[in-house]
């Protein structure tokens, strides 16, 4: 008769790695769905912005954002793993209500001008691709987003699928377009030596690093994490046991892969909208536009190269929209302890974007204008998430080491100073 190995055996057997790259598997995906955010249609206006206007300039600052991004989702993923809490949460049982509340009121905010940067950037696709009206467009796109969304109510595993697919198509749309465009090593060099070239390149690079360092994607990370926790090495409230300090390293490393190759990607991804966007038409103000960047990849490179571009902004501001939809629902639960239907937050987000497409506003520059806000709220989520890893009551064995706080605490504190300054230069 075979014998069936005791309770003790299989807990033994469990921690122990016999096929490492299964159990890494498993806990790869909750950084793919966090990095739609940081190739979404802001990205796309702010990107071919920078490109078209200044060429290679600012390909430091997408690579320093990138960087940034990293060390950002890292905290968010570990912060998560350890105390099987959301930063939204964590914020509410750990900081003053008004702080709370303050928080939330630009959480929200975020959420808003998130919204606005997926909608405009869908309903740009479509009238690009099939003619539809910008405000039709911005319906069906939310629509859409909607439809995705509810993948998740099938667990955790078919959302991920699909907006990893969704950014493997964006990913292989600007391959195919950088194939066709090329690049100059010289410039490349050239443009990742830290500089501006004026006051208008430091609000673009300010938007860039709102494009790419996203807010709201800090609290989703944080809480996709606890459920990959729970059902991967066990929750402590539900053995009674505290789980291993192996068994949580071993999840770190495997959530610290799952951020390098996510954000990685994403970072290949951004650098190649501005490399084309240097690349083709640098210096053309009308291709600085996404309508422009549209026309002009097709008469500088043909039909295939537009239609790359353009289906990867539809994937983009699907998958990204969906995330940002999400994004909602966790910062109004954590700091509120509340839900709403989903259909109704799709509504009140979206007005915002609707009114922008209906009354004709150009889509490039309120994308770009909706990363100038979402960098405006990228410290009330980075100042808690940096303050919450250095405590060793909540972070445990995984809290940081000092090097690492003192490096997030300089990326806030940079953060902050360009968004100071940016106020400084609209005031005068």
């Amino acid at each position: 008769m075979r014998q069936v190995p005791s309770m003790a055996a299989r807990a033994v057997a469990a921690d122990q790695p016999p096929r490492r790259w299964r159990s890494t598997w498993v806990l790869l995906g909750p950084a793919f769905v966090a990095a739609v955010a940081y190739v979404d249609p802001g990205n796309f206006a702010t990107n071919f912005a920078g490109g078209g206007r200044y060429g290679y300039r600012l390909l430091w600052v997408i690579v320093a954002a990138n960087l940034m991004a990293m060390l950002i989702q890292s905290l968010t993923a570990k912060l998560g793993l350890a105390t099987g809490k959301d930063l939204a949460s964590l914020c509410r049982a750990h900081l003053p209500r008004p702080v709370t509340w303050g928080l939330w009121v630009q959480a929200e905010a975020v959420a808003i001008a998130t919204d606005l940067a997926e909608v405009v950037g869908g309903a740009v696709a479509l009238h690009l691709l099939f003619g539809v009206p910008l405000p039709i467009g911005g319906l069906i796109t939310a629509v859409v987003a909607f439809g995705l969304l509810t993948a998740q109510t099938r667990g955790y595993r078919p959302f991920e699928a699909v907006i990893t697919g969704l950014l493997a198509v964006i990913a292989l749309g600007f391959a195919y377009t950088l194939l066709v465009s090329g690049l100059e090593p010289g410039a490349l060099a050239r443009g990742l030596v830290p500089g501006f070239a004026d006051t208008e390149s430091v609000l673009l690079a300010t938007g860039i690093l709102g494009a790419t360092v996203m807010p709201h994607v800090i609290y989703v990370h944080s809480a996709l994490t606890p459920g990959r926790y729970r059902s991967t090495i066990g929750s402590p409230s539900a053995t009674g046991a505290p789980v291993s300090t192996k068994a949580l390293r071993r999840v770190l490393r495997a959530q610290r892969l799952d951020v390098l190759l996510a954000m990685g990607g994403a970072g290949l991804i951004n650098a190649t909208m501005l490399i084309v966007a240097a690349q083709m038409f640098a210096g053309d103000s009308v291709a600085g536009t996404l309508e422009g960047a549209h026309a002009s990849l097709a008469t500088a490179a043909g039909s295939g190269a537009a239609l790359a571009f353009a289906l990867a902004l539809l994937a983009s501001g699907f998958a990204a929209s969906s995330v940002g939809t999400f994004a909602g629902q966790v910062v109004m639960a954590g700091f509120l302890q509340r839900q709403i239907p989903l259909w109704l937050r799709r509504t009140l987000t979206l007005a915002p974007a609707l009114l922008v497409l209906g009354a004709g506003a150009d889509p490039t520059i309120a994308l770009v204008w909706s990363q100038v806000v979402l960098s405006f709220g990228i410290p009330f989520a980075l100042i808690p998430l940096v303050i919450f890893t250095a405590r060793r009551s909540l972070m445990g064995d995984l809290v940081n080491r000092t090097a690492t706080t003192v490096t997030a605490s300089a990326v806030a504190t940079l953060i902050v100073a360009l968004n100071a300054f940016l106020l400084w230069d609209l005031a005068t």
